[in-house]
C-alpha cells in the first residue's frame, strides 16, 4: 500500500468525523481529538502494509502538516475572541503569559534535567516545546464562534476575564511567545565557552525582542489593511456563497508568510491579525463566515495530524518511552501546569472555581509537535543528538500529548457544562441589571 493510497484514506476519515462526529459526541465525555487518535491508532494497526509516519524520520513533513494547523487555528481563534483589546480586560491572558508559563517551562526543564537526565539545552527545549496550550485542541473550552458571547462579556462577572476568552486569548499568544524559549534552548546548544555572554545578549535583542516587535507591527497592520478589504469591498451580500469566509484563510497565509519572510514571528502575526480583522467592524455578521470558513479547514487539518498521531502510535512512536518518562509526562499534565496557572492568578479578583479551571485545562497538542520537529532540525542539536536521541523526546512530547488528548478531552465536556449552569443564571441577572 502506498503512501499516496494511505493519505486518501486518512482525509476521507478526517472529512467523515467532521461532518459525522459532532452529532454523536454532543454532550458525551469524549471528544473528537479522542476518537481521532483512536481510529489512526486502529487504521494503522490493524491493516497490513499501512505506512506509519514517523516525526524523526520525516521531520520536514512533521514540521509543515503542523505549522499549516497551527496557524489555521490562531485565525480561528483570533476570531472567536468577543472582548476588546485592553490591558485590564486581558489582564487573564498577561498573567497566564507572563507567569504560568515560564513557571511551566522552567519546572519541565527542571524534571527533565533531574528525573530523566537530560542535557540543559534538551531539558529547556523539552520545556519550551510542552508549554503552549494548544489552540488546535482546545474546541470545547474555548470562547465558541463570533458574536456569542458578547452579551456575556458585558456582564460583571466577566470582568476578570471569563474561562472560554482566557484559554482562548492564552492559547492565540503563547503558541508565538513559546518561540523565544525554544531559541533559547537552541542557543544554548550552540554556545561554547568563548563566546561569553554574546549569545545571550543576541538571544534577548533578536528572538525576544526584534522578532515578537516584528510580529505585532505586521500582524496589526496586515489585519487592518485586510479588514478594509472585506468590509469596504462592493456590494458584499453579493459574494459568492460558495467562498464566503475564505479572506480568513488569505489573511493567515499573508500574514505568516510576510511576517517569517521579515524574521517575525508568524504564530504571533497571526493571531495578531484575526484581532485586528475582528475589531474592525465589531458586530459584523460576515464575522460567521469568516470564523465557520477558518473552522473547516482547520477541522480537516486537525483530524488528518491526528490520525496520523494515533498511526506513529501503531508504529511504535511510545516505544522508547520509560517509566520515569511517563511519570514526568504525568506530572507537566496533572501537576506542572495546574500549579503554574494556580500561581499566576495569586492576588486576582477571579473566581476560584474559574483559576481552578482554567488552570486545569492548559491543553497541550499540535504546537508542541511543531516546537520539536522545528527545534531537533536546528544545527546546534545535531551533536546532542548523538547523546540524546530525538526518539526519547517523541516518545516524552507523544506520550503528554495522549494524556492531555485523554484527560482534558474526557474532563471538559461535563466540567465546562458544569460550570455554564453555575454561571448562566448570574450572568443574565446581572446583564438585566446592566441594562
Amino acid at each position: 500500500m502506498s503512501a499516496y493510497d494511505v493519505g486518501l484514506i486518512v482525509v476521507a476519515v478526517a472529512l467523515l468525523g467532521a461532518v459525522l462526529l459532532p452529532r454523536f459526541l454532543a454532550g458525551k465525555p469524549l471528544s473528537l481529538p479522542i476518537v481521532y487518535v483512536g481510529g489512526g491508532f486502529a487504521l494503522f494497526a490493524a491493516v497490513p502494509g499501512v505506512p506509519a509516519l514517523d516525526p524523526v524520520v520525516n521531520a520536514d513533513l512533521t514540521e509543515r502538516l503542523t505549522e499549516l494547523v497551527v496557524i489555521v487555528a490562531l485565525m480561528g481563534a483570533g476570531l472567536k475572541i468577543d472582548r476588546p483589546f485592553d490591558w485590564r480586560g486581558w489582564a487573564s491572558t498577561w498573567r497566564l503569559l507572563a507567569i504560568a508559563m515560564p513557571l511551566t517551562i522552567a519546572a519541565t526543564a527542571l524534571l527533565g534535567r533531574y528525573a530523566l537526565g537530560l542535557l540543559v539545552p534538551t531539558a529547556l527545549l523539552l520545556g519550551a516545546v510542552v508549554a503552549p496550550t494548544d489552540p488546535v485542541l482546545a474546541s470545547d473550552v474555548d470562547a465558541g464562534a463570533p458574536l456569542t458571547e458578547i452579551e456575556s462579556e458585558r456582564a460583571p462577572v466577566h470582568e476578570w476575564g471569563s474561562i472560554r476568552f482566557a484559554l482562548t486569548s492564552e492559547a492565540g499568544l503563547n503558541d508565538g511567545l513559546a518561540f523565544p524559549f525554544t531559541y533559547l534552548s537552541i542557543a544554548v546548544a550552540g554556545a561554547s565557552a568563548g563566546d561569553g555572554w554574546s549569545w545571550l545578549v543576541d538571544w534577548a535583542l533578536v528572538d525576544v525582542g526584534y522578532k515578537i516587535l516584528v510580529g505585532l507591527v505586521l500582524g496589526y497592520l496586515i489585519g487592518h489593511l485586510m479588514a478594509r478589504l472585506v468590509f469596504y469591498s462592493p456590494d458584499p451580500t453579493e459574494r459568492a456563497e460558495v467562498l464566503a469566509g475564505a479572506e480568513a484563510l488569505v489573511v493567515t497565509l499573508l500574514a505568516y508568510g510576510i511576517t517569517e519572510v521579515a524574521s517575525g514571528y508568524g504564530f504571533v502575526a497571526v493571531f495578531v491579525a484575526a484581532l485586528e480583522l475582528r475589531r474592525f467592524e465589531w458586530e459584523h455578521e460576515y464575522y460567521q463566515y469568516l470564523h465557520d470558513f477558518a473552522a473547516l479547514i482547520e477541522r480537516l487539518l486537525t483530524a488528518t495530524v491526528l490520525v496520523l498521531f494515533g498511526g506513529a502510535i501503531a508504529g511504535g512512536l511510545l516505544a522508547p518511552l520509560t517509566p520515569t518518562g511517563a511519570l514526568v509526562g504525568l506530572a507537566i499534565v496533572l501537576a506542572v501546569r495546574p500549579a503554574a496557572g494556580l500561581i499566576a492568578f495569586l492576588g486576582s479578583d477571579a473566581p476560584w472555581l474559574d483559576r481552578a479551571v482554567v488552570s486545569f485545562f492548559g491543553i497541550r497538542g499540535v504546537g508542541s509537535f511543531f516546537y520539536l520537529s522545528y527545534a531537533l532540525a536546528q544545527a546546534s542539536f545535531e551533536e546532542l543528538e548523538l547523546l540524546v536521541q530525538a526518539e526519547v523526546l517523541w516518545a516524552i512530547l507523544g506520550f503528554v500529548v495522549l494524556s492531555s488528548v485523554v484527560v482534558h478531552g474526557v474532563a471538559s465536556g461535563p466540567v465546562m457544562a458544569a460550570v455554564d449552569r453555575r454561571r448562566d443564571p448570574v450572568t443574565r441577572e446581572q446583564i438585566d441589571e446592566a441594562e
